[in-house]
């Protein structure tokens, strides 16, 4: 059966700074799916609350996280090439040593290279929403998706997702409230305010400025 991809491969030119953080950067924060499982520990050199980002795109978001929580060790996955790029010269640019970088399939990485019960958070934001009804079979929240990663985070780890499409929101709502071992954050048992440790994105505010809502998910790991 053909498996459910956490991307899209997109074409992209690559800017002379992207290109410097891919030829420089990778040998110092490029992680490889055929290494197989991490020590992460080892990989950090220390031990701390450990965040593992799905899709970060240009890397805006988790340079921010990373630069606001030195204490705290980031691992972003992302197949954008340029994306990567970016991430990598940013990394280098603001002399950050916290975060690791995979360019490949997320939900391979977690399936392989990440040990149960390891992960303090895991953020998924602003997905591919698939839009079409005869797509959605490719929207990466699914109940299978919901249990790799409650195996991945600690009992008491947080899944944090962010959408601006109101009908996928509603899709992950659905599937998290199924899916077992979770515990919604949210008072309403619905969706949280903007949480402050996330960052607002270019993208965020234009479409904000055009009434563009954005929904926040939070679900614990309770068991």
């Amino acid at each position: 059966m053909r498996t459910i991809k956490s991307f899209v491969m997109r074409a992209g030119r690559m800017t002379e700074g992207q290109q410097r953080g891919l030829d420089q950067g990778w040998p110092q924060f490029g992680l490889e799916l055929e290494a197989g499982g991490q020590d992460f520990d080892r990989v950090f050199g220390r031990s701390a609350p450990r965040t593992f980002e799905i899709g970060f795109g240009m890397g805006h978001s988790l340079l921010e996280m990373a630069a606001a929580a030195p204490e705290q060790d980031f691992i972003g996955v992302e197949v954008h090439k340029p994306g990567v790029g970016a991430l990598l010269n940013g990394l280098m640019t603001q002399r950050l040593g916290n975060v690791r970088v995979y360019s490949c399939d997320a939900l391979e990485v977690l399936r392989q290279c990440v040990a149960d019960a390891s992960l303090d958070r895991l953020l998924l934001f602003f997905p591919d929403p698939w839009h079409k009804a005869r797509h959605h079979k490719r929207r990466i929240v699914q109940p299978a998706f919901a249990e790799l990663v409650r195996q991945k985070l600690k009992v008491g780890g947080v899944l944090h997702m962010a959408t601006d499409w109101q009908p996928y929101a509603e899709h992950m709502l659905e599937v998290m409230q199924a899916a077992p071992g979770y515990r919604n954050l949210a008072a309403d048992g619905q969706y949280v305010p903007r949480p402050p440790e996330r960052p607002i994105t270019k993208f965020e505010r234009r479409g904000e400025r055009l009434g563009h809502g954005v929904w926040d998910l939070k679900f614990q790991r309770s068991e």
